[in-house]
């Protein structure tokens, strides 16, 4: 492995460790568990990284106030480090190291702020859905943000970026970049994914740690999963023979676990299959904290199918 892709990696572990420590940090404070706090973290991450409108994260946290918020709005120095003058003005912004000063570029007066604000609500499960939600004021952001919390619960660490190609290397498949060429049934549209054609019944995979949103029947799309990953990217399933045993919806999933088989359903009723030859149709889609789109999933397969390829060749 060349020395800049270690170096990179080992930074990208530090990072991990830092956030971990931080977040524990705060949890010992609020009692708000860790798994929360990274979570909600991680989604103001994604968000801002995905934004032109807001500034993107350089610290160790990804959470973002505005100046008014964190000062008060009717605070004439936005950029007001004391806490007493900016609570005075019922800014949000609190000191949460200790140093005297709430400063708005401070990792951990920023974690500590939000936390603060959450446990005002309690520390219980509802109660923090009940905070989110009068902070984000929209169902899907408060639902993503649980479910990240229950992915990082699940597993225990932050380290969940790894992927899997959506059908085992070792079966006989194809695919090109369809994403945007024309459709026509159910009224004009363009494509939204990536064809992958596969032998009836190949066993379809997870390709990222993740939770299991939907599951179920699409008159277009037939037997379908979607799962969102940590990183705000919802990745859809379509066309399926069927489900893996006892796949359930809310379900935390993991790159390579098995999910359906490759089939040729939809295009009617339930149970419609048989239209089309039996192919995945693999999308991607990314929410912003305001809207989701789709972008092209292409790029992505064929990394992830480079990178296992060249996974498998070093265990030999």
């Amino acid at each position: 492995m060349p020395i800049n892709k270690v170096h990179a990696q080992t930074e990208q572990t530090d990072v991990y460790a830092k956030r971990m420590e931080l977040y524990k940090k705060v949890e010992a404070v609020t009692h708000i568990p860790w798994f929360y706090l990274a979570a909600i973290d991680q989604y103001e991450r994604t968000v801002r990284a995905s934004r032109r409108d807001l500034p993107k994260a350089t610290g160790l946290t990804g959470i973002y106030f505005r100046e008014d918020q964190w000062s008060g709005a009717l605070n004439p120095n936005k950029k007001d480090e004391n806490p007493l003058s900016i609570q005075f003005f019922n800014g949000m912004g609190l000191d949460g190291n200790g140093d005297g000063k709430a400063s708005i570029t401070d990792d951990e007066d920023v974690l500590y702020t939000f936390a603060t604000n959450v446990l005002s609500y309690g520390t219980d499960h509802d109660n923090i859905k009940i905070a989110l939600w009068d902070y984000y004021k929209r169902d899907k952001t408060v639902g993503i943000i649980i479910g990240k919390a229950k992915i990082y619960h699940h597993f225990g660490h932050l380290n969940l970026d790894s992927h899997a190609f959506p059908v085992p290397l070792r079966s006989n498949y194809s695919y090109k970049n369809t994403w945007g060429d024309a459709r026509g049934w159910g009224g004009r549209r363009i494509h939204e994914g990536t064809d992958i054609f596969a032998n009836y019944g190949v066993p379809v995979r997870a390709t990222s740690y993740g939770i299991i949103e939907m599951k179920g029947w699409n008159r277009y799309g037939g037997w379908r999963i979607g799962i969102r990953d940590i990183n705000n990217n919802y990745h859809y399933f379509a066309h399926l023979s069927g489900f893996a045993k006892d796949l359930r919806v809310g379900q935390v999933v993991e790159p390579g676990m098995l999910i359906g088989g490759v089939g040729s359903s939809g295009y009617g009723p339930p149970g419609t299959s048989g239209k089309f030859p039996p192919h995945l149709h693999y999308g991607m889609y990314k929410d912003n904290g305001v809207t989701e789109w789709s972008y092209d999933p292409f790029p992505h397969l064929r990394l992830w199918e480079r990178q296992e390829r060249q996974n498998a060749k070093k265990k030999r």
